[in-house]
């Protein structure tokens, strides 16, 4: 896996910054790329393999918005995760203070043995271009996922 050298500004002190380690991203893979591999290794047909793809897709995110897991066997959990503002009783918890709603997964036991043997590459990289989209921060398998779409 590739990384590259960032530089953030400490919020506090925004005179001070630090080099941290970021993930780079080479690139996406389409679900009809994923689908042609599973066809490879497996007895399906191509329609069957699409049909199998499109309607997880379609399932997931009813049971996600209903508050349950879903668990996807060895590749891990996805759950809904989400942040709310404090207040001083029992009482003013609503749901008006809730936000930051995110998707989180949690690998699999197989998938984090994998992870275990992942190989480090540094690249160098240019400094940004105009119109670049700006750095989001990635943290280790975990994936936020936007529900706009199921709303």
């Amino acid at each position: 896996m590739k990384y590259k050298a960032i530089q953030r500004v400490n919020p506090q002190d925004r005179k001070k910054s630090k080099w941290y380690a970021s993930p780079v991203n080479d690139g996406k893979i389409a679900k009809t790329e994923l689908a042609k591999e599973i066809i490879e290794i497996s007895s399906l047909a191509r329609g069957d393999v699409s049909n199998v793809i499109e309607s997880l897709i379609d399932v997931i995110p009813k049971y996600l918005l209903m508050g349950k897991s879903v668990n996807l066997g060895e590749l891990g959990t996805l759950r809904v995760s989400f942040g709310s503002e404090g207040v001083e009783t029992e009482a003013e918890v609503s749901a008006s203070k809730i936000s930051g709603v995110k998707i989180v997964f949690t690998p699999g036991v197989e998938l984090k043995k994998r992870l275990a043997d992942i190989h480090f590459e540094k690249v160098e990289t240019a400094p940004a271009a105009a119109g670049d989209q700006p750095h989001e921060d990635q943290q280790d398998a975990i994936f936020n996922y936007t529900l706009n779409r199921y709303e």
